[in-house]
């Protein structure tokens, strides 16, 4: 064998393992879930229970709930794919003194809840928190989704099923296979992705109102996708795009702020 075909063949065999390695690991790669034991209690969280729901294929969430004042929405909120819902306290204190209910999903595998993270099974744990609210009497136009990045699509595809007052979503992308595909440019990505939140296929069915704010210099979740998410959407819409801010603009105050004026103004 020649020394150019020894490294064509070499090449070739390291591709394929590399492939295959992605491929055999890539929920570890999507997901980055933890469980460090948080209670509302130990991270500063005020006014929340802890509930524990079934889904209807057996496993057990993890729900920190408060209850809204009278007359205001509840916030139904999917958290990114990294840490747990305990490592987002501020925002949780923020929306309730607001007067907001506040609805902390852990998906499964994160922060208590058992089983492991898919694209069906995230899904899976929105509907059950939904029905959840539901059962306790919250009306389904007083339920707002909020979905931070990675959960912004387990809201899309919420609300394109299932009635709800509004949605909010930051930093969103129009699937995650494309967000991907940017990363690992030298994979098939699109081939090989199980779980590819394909929000893009979904958003049309969303009915209710939708904001969007994505910073300008995000470059986990590009700004453009968020932008092509939004022309796919229906009115009444509304976009804002953050100058000076990459996907850190998920954690500030006005970041919040702004939903809960967009909530003020859509929900009657």
């Amino acid at each position: 064998m020649s020394l150019v075909k020894f490294f064509v063949v070499f090449a070739i065999v390291v591709y394929a393992v590399a492939t295959l390695g992605m491929y055999v690991f890539q929920r570890k790669l999507q997901y980055f879930s933890e469980n460090k034991g948080l209670t509302p209690e130990s991270v500063g969280v005020v006014g929340a229970s802890v509930e524990t729901l079934t889904t209807h294929d057996g496993e057990k969430i993890i729900v920190w709930y408060a209850p809204a004042a009278k007359g205001k929405p509840t916030i139904l909120y999917f958290h990114g794919n990294a840490g747990e819902m305990g490592d987002r306290p501020l925002r949780f204190n923020y929306y309730h003194s607001r007067g907001l209910g506040v609805a902390y999903v852990s998906y499964r595998g994160y922060g208590g809840s058992t089983g492991s993270p898919s694209e069906a099974g995230l899904i899976a744990d929105a509907n059950a928190a939904y029905d959840w609210l539901i059962a306790k009497g919250v009306e389904p136009g007083s339920i707002v989704l909020l979905g931070e990045s990675l959960g912004s699509g387990v809201a899309v595809q919420l609300a394109a099923k299932r009635e709800v007052g509004a949605v909010a979503l930051e930093a969103p992308y129009t699937s995650t296979v494309e967000v991907a595909a940017k990363i690992y440019w030298w994979l098939p990505v699109h081939a090989l992705m199980k779980d590819q939140f394909k929000s893009i296929d979904f958003i049309a069915a969303v009915v209710a109102p939708l904001f969007i704010i994505h910073g300008e210099e995000d470059e986990l979740i590009p700004v453009e996708f968020g932008k092509r998410l939004f022309a796919a959407a229906n009115q009444p819409k509304e976009l804002e795009i953050v100058q000076g801010f990459g996907h850190d603009v998920l954690f500030e105050e006005t970041t919040w702020a702004r939903e809960v004026e967009f909530f003020a103004r859509v929900i009657k």
